[in-house]
C-alpha cells in the first residue's frame, strides 16, 4: 500500500486544492501522459486551449512507490474512478482509435470524456509530418535547400502500404488479429535500407511484397470483401486516406525504419553542401578552418530536433486533438456528470 500523498491523487482532490486558491487564480487540471517524450509533446497542444482561467500541469502516472509508463500505466492508474474535470489524461492512440472499441482499452479510451489521444498512432508520427520535414532538415543542417521530395516518398510509402494497413486493421477489428498481427505487418512493409538512387526501386519493391500478401489475405478470407471495404470507408470517415497512411502505423517503426534514414542522408547531403560552399569561399585555410569549426558547431541533432518538431502543428490530427481539448475547457464551468 502507498502512503503518498502524491500517489492518491484524483479528480476530486485537485478540484478542492483548486477550491483553496485565490478567486483570482487560474483553475490547475493535472493532465497525465505515458512518457518523459511526452512531456514537451503535450505541453505544446496544452498551451495552446489554456486561458486566463484555467492552466494545465503535465505529470507522469506513479503508482506502489515506482514509476510507471506506457498507456497501460496510464490508465490503470487513472481511469479508475480518478480522471475527471481536473485531471485528464493524454495518450497515443495506437490502434485503439481505428479499431473503434473492438477492445475494452479502445472503448475505455473512446468513450471517457477525460481521455484525449492523438489520433495518429502516436507522438513519433506526429513528430514526422511530412510536411514539417524540409524544416526539420533546414534546423539540422541549416541549408534550405531541397534535394529531396520527403513528402512525396511518404505519400509513395503510403499508397504502397495502403490496401495492408486496412487488412490489418481488419484483423484487429475481429477476434482473429493473432493471425495477421501489426508485427507481422510491418515485417512485410520494412522497405530497406534507403539511398536517392534507390527511392524508386525500393517504393515499386514495397508494392510488389504488399500485392503478394494482400492477394494472400484474400485467397484465405474469399467472403471478407464486402466487410474489408466497410473498413476502408470508415477508415476514410476517420481520417486514413492512401496519402496520409504513415501516421496511423507504430511510430516507432515509421521514425527508425523510414522517416530517420531518409532525413539523415537529406542531411548528410545538405551538410556536405554547406561545407563545400564554405571550402569555396574561404580567401585561406584559416578563414576556412574557422568558419568550418562555427558551422560544425551549429548543426544540430535529428533526433532532438524531431522531437521538438511542432510542424505537426499544420496537421488535421492536431486540429482534432485541440478541438478536443477546447470543448472539455469551455465545458470546465459546467456540472459534471
Amino acid at each position: 500500500m502507498t502512503h503518498r500523498l502524491k500517489d492518491n491523487l484524483t479528480s476530486s482532490y485537485v478540484e478542492a486544492a483548486n477550491r483553496l486558491n485565490s478567486k483570482r487564480a487560474r483553475r490547475k487540471v493535472v493532465a497525465y501522459v505515458e512518457s518523459y517524450d511526452d512531456v514537451f509533446f503535450w505541453r505544446q497542444i496544452l498551451s495552446q486551449v489554456e486561458t486566463d482561467k484555467v492552466t494545465f500541469e503535465v505529470m507522469l502516472p506513479t503508482r506502489e512507490r515506482k514509476l510507471e509508463r506506457g498507456k497501460k500505466a496510464a490508465l490503470m492508474s487513472l481511469l479508475e474512478g480518478k480522471v475527471g474535470q481536473d485531471m485528464v489524461a493524454c495518450v497515443d492512440a495506437d490502434y485503439d482509435y481505428l479499431i473503434q472499441g473492438a477492445s475494452e482499452t479502445s472503448r475505455r479510451i473512446l468513450r471517457s470524456p477525460y481521455v484525449f489521444h492523438t489520433y495518429a498512432y502516436a507522438i513519433e508520427n506526429l513528430q514526422c509530418y511530412a510536411p514539417s520535414l524540409h524544416d526539420v532538415s533546414v534546423a539540422v543542417s541549416l541549408n534550405d535547400q531541397e534535394v529531396f521530395d520527403m513528402e512525396q516518398y511518404l505519400r509513395d510509402f503510403s499508397q504502397a502500404i495502403y490496401p495492408l494497413f486496412v487488412w490489418n486493421i481488419w484483423y484487429y477489428r475481429t477476434s482473429h488479429y493473432s493471425q495477421f498481427t501489426m508485427t507481422d505487418f510491418l515485417h512485410v512493409v520494412e522497405i530497406g535500407k534507403f539511398g536517392f538512387a534507390q527511392a524508386d526501386s525500393l517504393i515499386r519493391s514495397l508494392r510488389h511484397k504488399v500485392g503478394k500478401k494482400t492477394e494472400q489475405l484474400r485467397r484465405l478470407h474469399p467472403d471478407a470483401k464486402e466487410s474489408w471495404q466497410r473498413v476502408k470507408d470508415d477508415l476514410r470517415t476517420l481520417g486514413v486516406n492512401p496519402d496520409n497512411t504513415y501516421l496511423y502505423i507504430q511510430g516507432h517503426h515509421l521514425c527508425d525504419k523510414v522517416v530517420s534514414p531518409m532525413l539523415r542522408k537529406v542531411c548528410d547531403k545538405l551538410v556536405r553542401m554547406r561545407e563545400n560552399e564554405i571550402t569555396q569561399q574561404s580567401v585561406h585555410g584559416v578563414q576556412r578552418r574557422n568558419e568550418l569549426s562555427c558551422y560544425s558547431n551549429s548543426v544540430d541533432d535529428i533526433t532532438s530536433v524531431l522531437k521538438r518538431n511542432a510542424g505537426f502543428m499544420r496537421s488535421p490530427e492536431f486540429a482534432r486533438i485541440k478541438a478536443d481539448l477546447q470543448r472539455f475547457v469551455d465545458g470546465l464551468d459546467q456540472p459534471q456528470t
